[in-house]
């Protein structure tokens, strides 16, 4: 990864969107997400294929811990899309997809804009959301989730 103009922000959701890509059949998951995992928002008239994943940063917290030490929350809103048949169980699978992909890479590395190597401490998943099938066959699910860095 070339850290050229970005921030630890973004390298932290591209880190996380390359994680997301290995969602597939041939990896022992229920959904084979291929490479449609963006880190950037993407909106219906944007999907061509499904599913599909879209990461963006938001809100940042800074805790100060004293003696120049810091601790960083930066929280991270992630949309699945689903076009199937049965789109609340297509997007129930792919949540957990990326459910255990959150679970094995709490620490998560990614480069800074100074090229320096970074490493996450953990990433939490706080809130977890879906249209419950309103939009079937289309189908859309939000998950929240909490980097700590």
């Amino acid at each position: 990864m070339i850290a050229e103009n970005k921030t630890r922000r973004s390298s932290i959701v591209e880190a996380l969107t390359d994680k997301l890509k290995t969602i597939s059949f041939a990896n022992g998951y229920a959904t084979d997400l291929g490479e449609q995992a963006y880190p950037r928002m993407r909106f219906w008239d944007e999907i061509s294929e499904f599913p599909c994943i879209c990461l963006v940063a938001g809100p940042e917290t800074i805790v100060h811990q004293g003696g120049g030490l810091k601790d960083r929350y930066l929280d991270v809103t992630l949309r699945a899309y689903v076009n199937e048949e049965d789109s609340v169980l297509a997007l129930e699978r792919l949540l957990e997809d990326v459910e255990i992909i959150i679970d094995r890479n709490g620490r998560l590395a990614y480069v800074d804009s100074s090229g320096e190597q970074g490493t996450t401490r953990d990433i939490i998943i706080t809130f977890i959301d879906t249209d419950q099938g309103a939009l079937a066959p289309l189908g859309v699910g939000e998950m929240t989730l909490q980097v700590k860095y």
